[in-house]
């Protein structure tokens, strides 16, 4: 790539720092109750700290040659200052949203001790509560610098606390014996991040553990005179590279890696700025801290755990997100499956219920017709309602078969205990193929035909999102429940690529990644080119949740250089650089609010003709290159037009929706109309019955 090329994309990890920016933003919104502000601000940290464990821990493996990537040391040093650069920038203005909701919080006679002791009317409760709930699980650990290192656990709150001892006969801090440091982690499991405490005068008042703690620690240190006390956290790579050798049982490899993730090397050193130097300085020898693993934060951390903060105003504080909708059609009718025999049906998540699915898959567990079903899961919900109804058909003599991706990011373990869950009900389970993640969402239903001589006749499940009850209320999918025979056939070879039956299958409708979705995608842009060429209408809408293939970004950029007009929907990670001269015709759309956006849907205008993809791939390398994605067309011309009118209503937002440019600002799109369209609200506008 020469140096001109690298300017004509985005470092993907700084495009991800813009969307969580966004995500933060949202804190910020004073349009938004107080309490779904909190949340966003939970939800940055979270976010936050997700991408230290994964994609900062792959940079500090390059520098360290522990990991292969396609960047060398150098530019990965180069990335990691640019991070910490933002991180730091981000960080700031993280705090004064935080202060600024805290006196929000004031005003609404909601009390959350900060910087302070509790007020004398709580001091005896704080003190109680401390010796009854906290005090007997905290375990702190004298640090020395010459001794051997205490393990600090990732995801995990610990306080420092620095000290001189008293001396015997005057009770005074001993200033010639010197410092003493003491590691303190908050007992999070043992008790809650936030404390309720009594009301006082019509106020509610909460408390950190932490806080509590600290107002305790000469209780815990009762030979010493407290100096001062920090927060401090530590995040690790938590990334897991698995063996594609054969010998090597997958299933094995995976439960000795997830154990290993506790204990991967440093990617994040998180401390209070308020500390001294001095004492930072102290901490980065005893633990072996560089100082390109600091992270400056303030006096609380871990602020994920805001989303568990109390809410004593009841609802008050939160908005009403409306209840999923119901189909009539499909209420109507006792069977989904004979409905979807007259006509495709799509179905729109969370606006509209879930339970639609699992009706299809507890009918076809009963329907003596049906003889077999096939179902990948990539992130199963626990207790899920799907697996127990898969679970149901197997008992009731149905063949069925579940692809289990094991190599899901965090959900190995719950994935793994799920389909063993499965197999000892008789369901046939297919892991992880070698070298390949299964990201698509998939089911066959497959019938006997009452007819002789006749194939089987089934129905099929094609969604953007996961098989998840529990996702599907927050998250924002579409699934498309359909007979067609072709669709069928096809979906037939995606399960027979996973099953190991087939390796060069022919898919006539669908579109699959490492099959012909590449091939099918450059056709669809370049048909595209080729009428705006010959002076007619060029036209693509593409929304997704993150575009980092160079290859199909200077697709993109060649068909805006022809003039087809490009709007992009990307909610996270987009390295397509807008507002340059081969990108003038591209726009770039980013939405975030109650729900997470999560469909993935591709628009081509084809002179009028309109080709609609839904699919459950985004335009990254890993999805396109490395992984089984399949994108379905929509064909029903009625459904086709409802997915056309909400990308439109996503494009003319002009409350939630930014517009991103060529420095990755979130620009929030205003403009002068009268109507003001919020796309999540107007999608439950539309879609009501």
């Amino acid at each position: 790539m020469t140096e001109e090329g690298l300017y004509r994309y985005f470092k993907r990890d700084i495009s991800w720092l813009s969307f969580n920016y966004r995500v933060l933003l949202e804190a910020e919104d004073e349009m938004l109750p107080l309490y779904d502000r909190i949340r966003f601000m939970s939800i940055y940290s979270s976010n936050l700290e997700e991408f230290y464990e994964i994609r900062v821990a792959e940079h500090r493996g390059v520098i360290m040659k522990k990991k292969f990537a396609e960047e060398t040391a150098v530019e990965a040093e180069e990335t990691l200052a640019e991070i910490t650069i933002e991180v730091n920038r981000q960080q700031r203005e993280y705090y004064r949203i935080f202060s600024k909701i805290m006196s929000e919080l004031n005003l609404n006679n909601i009390c959350l001790y900060q910087d302070c002791r509790p007020a004398p009317f709580h001091e005896n409760f704080v003190r109680n509560f401390f010796n009854e709930e906290v005090f007997p699980f905290l375990a702190p650990v004298m640090i020395q610098p010459d001794e051997v290192r205490t393990f600090i656990r990732d995801r995990r709150l610990y306080l420092i606390v620095r000290m001189t001892k008293k001396n015997k006969l005057t009770g005074k801090p001993d200033s010639s014996l010197g410092y003493h440091y003491a590691l303190m982690k908050i007992p999070f499991s043992k008790v809650t991040r936030f404390i309720e405490l009594p009301q006082h005068d019509g106020i509610s008042y909460l408390m950190f553990v932490d806080d509590i703690i600290r107002a305790n620690l000469s209780t815990v240190f009762p030979g010493y005179v407290i100096d001062s006390c920090f927060s401090i956290k530590i995040s690790r790579d938590a990334d897991i590279y698995f063996e594609d050798e054969k010998g090597v049982n997958i299933v094995d490899d995976i439960r000795r890696k997830v154990k290993k993730r506790k204990i991967g090397d440093l990617s994040r050193f998180m401390y209070d700025s308020a500390m001294p130097d001095d004492f930072l300085a102290f901490l980065c020898e005893a633990f072996g801290i560089k100082t390109e693993d600091l992270v400056r934060g303030g006096r609380y951390l871990n602020l994920q755990d805001l989303s568990k903060l109390p809410n004593p105003s009841g609802k008050i504080l939160t908005q009403t997100i409306p209840q999923p909708m119901r189909v009539p059609a499909l209420d109507t009718e006792n069977s989904i499956y004979h409905i979807t025999c007259e006509k495709d049906v799509l179905l729109h998540f969370p606006y509209q219920s879930f339970d639609y699915l699992i009706r299809l898959l507890r009918d076809a567990a009963f329907d003596p017709t049906v003889e077999e079903i096939k179902i990948t899961q990539y992130r199963v919900a626990e207790n899920s309602v799907v697996i127990n109804h898969l679970i149901s058909a197997a008992q009731n003599g149905k063949k069925v078969t579940v692809f289990v991706e094991l190599k899901a990011r965090f959900d190995e373990e719950n994935n793994m205990s799920t389909s063993e869950l499965m197999r000892y009900a008789g369901i046939r389970i297919i892991y992880s193929l070698p070298g390949l993640k299964v990201h698509a969402k998939v089911a066959l239903i497959l019938r006997k035909n009452t007819e002789e001589g006749l194939p089987r006749t089934g129905s099929a499940y094609v969604s953007t999102g996961n098989f998840n009850e529990k996702t599907a209320e927050i998250y924002s999918d579409i699934a498309l429940l359909t007979t067609r025979a072709d669709l069928i056939e096809d979906i037939k070879n995606v399960f027979a690529v996973l099953e190991g039956k087939q390796f060069t299958p022919v898919f006539h409708r669908l579109l699959v990644a490492r099959f012909n979705m590449v091939d099918e995608l450059k056709r669809l842009i370049h048909q595209e080119i080729e009428h705006a060429g010959q002076g007619r209408k060029g036209r693509i809408i593409l929304k997704m949740n993150g575009l980092h293939d160079r290859e199909m970004i200077d697709e993109l950029y060649r068909a805006s250089e022809s003039g087809v007009e490009i709007d992009l929907i990307v909610r996270g990670i987009c390295c397509l650089i807008p507002n340059q001269p081969y990108s003038c015709n591209i726009r770039i759309t980013r939405i975030v609010d109650m729900f997470l956006e999560h469909a993935r849907i591709w628009y081509f205008y084809n002179d009028g003709k309109e080709d609609l993809y839904l699919s459950s791939a985004d335009w990254m390398r890993r999805n396109l290159s490395r992984r089984i994605e399949t994108a379905s067309p929509i064909l029903d011309p009625q459904n086709k037009q409802q997915v056309i009118a909400l990308l439109n209503l996503q494009l003319a937002d002009n409350i939630k929706a930014c517009l991103i440019d060529d420095h990755l600002t979130n620009n929030f799109k205003r403009d002068d109309s009268p109507q003001k369209i919020r796309t999540q609200l107007a999608t439950y506008e539309y879609l009501k019955p």
